[in-house]
């Protein structure tokens, strides 16, 4: 029995060695590979599971998480706990200085975030009337230029056709939760959108399938123009693969979205956001910072990394890695899952592996 446990503690500690490699404390940023006169940093340790990221007005950064908690980053670079609790809280979203938070089948807000973070704030229900499912039921939130609170509900399976058209759709509602409306549909499973800053346009990166092999289909970037587009799921991943069991299915005269851009099958492609600062050379401007979360099942792994994509027009002109490094050989010290510019322009990035936030800057 003695033997039995030793065995035991000594399998645990493989396996967390062989997913993280080291303590809390000190990530190894320097492995980080980045184009000359960029640098990265360790902003905040010890969130657990950090992902969806928001800034205030006066810096503080907020932090959403699949744990459970909401976090708070002050610029000093105290870290408090806002709220606990909430089922998958991975988005958040300061706007007009209330916070917006999603759950699996809530969004909550706390009326002006600032003024109450220590005061235990409880946080006020929206709506609780989405789809319960676990299943890629966290949702990424954000306030969009119309004045609206985007909500995806991604499939509640790897590939399946719902009734419900809620499922595989991005939503739109009122920020006092009325008037829940659908903006696109065949969408897997969006957990990153923007917004391009001229044109106003919703783009957002969307999750291609699995078990179809280690290179199809591909992980998608896509454009909705207008509302009411459909984008292939579950009859068509990326620009030509049909789905081997639903597309002789797919309903007559159904027309579908393409992607602007089609990344590597299974990088994960999570948060993704428009550089509209001016502290990264001009190159950077208006282009799109993405976080590829890294592959769960693929033999050989992918992602695990910052991306870059630049822009002509409404054309993906260019896509190169920009911050490499979390994934060494097989083995995986972190795994970005969101991106955010920062007041101060630096791009902000959130481990959920790493239970962190690094900040990247540029210094000629």
């Amino acid at each position: 029995m003695k033997h039995t446990i030793i065995s035991i503690a000594l399998v645990i500690i493989t396996v967390w060695n062989a997913q993280i490699g080291w303590a809390q404390g000190d990530l190894p940023v320097e492995r980080i590979r980045l184009p000359e006169g960029f640098r990265i940093e360790v902003y905040a340790s010890n969130l657990r599971t950090a992902r969806g990221l928001s800034f205030a007005s006066d810096g503080t950064l907020f932090v959403g998480s699949k744990s459970g908690e909401v976090y708070a980053v002050r610029p000093n670079g105290e870290a408090l706990v806002v709220t606990r609790g909430l089922s998958m809280p991975v988005g958040v979203d300061v706007f007009e200085g209330d916070l917006y938070i999603s759950s699996v089948s809530e969004i909550v807000k706390i009326d002006n975030i600032l003024a109450n973070l220590e005061g235990n704030p409880k946080p006020r229900v929206l709506i609780d009337t989405l789809p319960r499912d676990r299943h890629h039921g966290w949702k990424f939130i954000k306030v969009g230029p119309d004045g609206k609170l985007y909500v995806p509900v991604g499939a509640p399976c790897n590939v399946c056709k719902q009734e419900d058209e809620r499922y595989a759709g991005i939503l739109r509602m009122n920020l006092d939760g009325s008037g829940l409306e659908l903006v696109a549909g065949g969408v897997r499973n969006t957990v990153g959108f923007d917004w391009h800053p001229d044109t106003k346009e919703l783009w957002f990166t969307d999750n291609g399938r699995d078990l179809m092999g280690d290179d199809i289909p591909p992980d998608e970037l896509n454009r909705a123009p207008r509302t009411g587009l459909h984008f292939g799921f579950p009859y068509l991943h990326g620009r030509g693969v049909r789905d081997p069991k639903f597309w002789d299915d797919r309903p007559a005269g159904l027309q579908f979205r393409l992607p602007e851009h089609e990344f590597p099958a299974h990088v994960a492609a999570l948060g993704m956001r428009f550089y509209t600062a001016d502290q990264f050379p001009q190159e950077y401007r208006g282009g799109i910072f993405v976080a590829e979360h890294g592959s769960w099942n693929r033999s050989q792994k992918i992602g695990y990394r910052v991306s870059f994509l630049r822009l002509q027009g409404n054309r993906v002109s260019e896509y190169r890695i920009f911050a490499e490094g979390w994934l060494e050989g097989q083995r995986a010290w972190g795994r970005p899952a969101d991106v955010e510019i920062g007041p101060d322009g630096a791009l902000y990035v959130a481990d959920d592996s790493a239970d962190a936030v690094y900040r990247i800057s540029y210094r000629p």
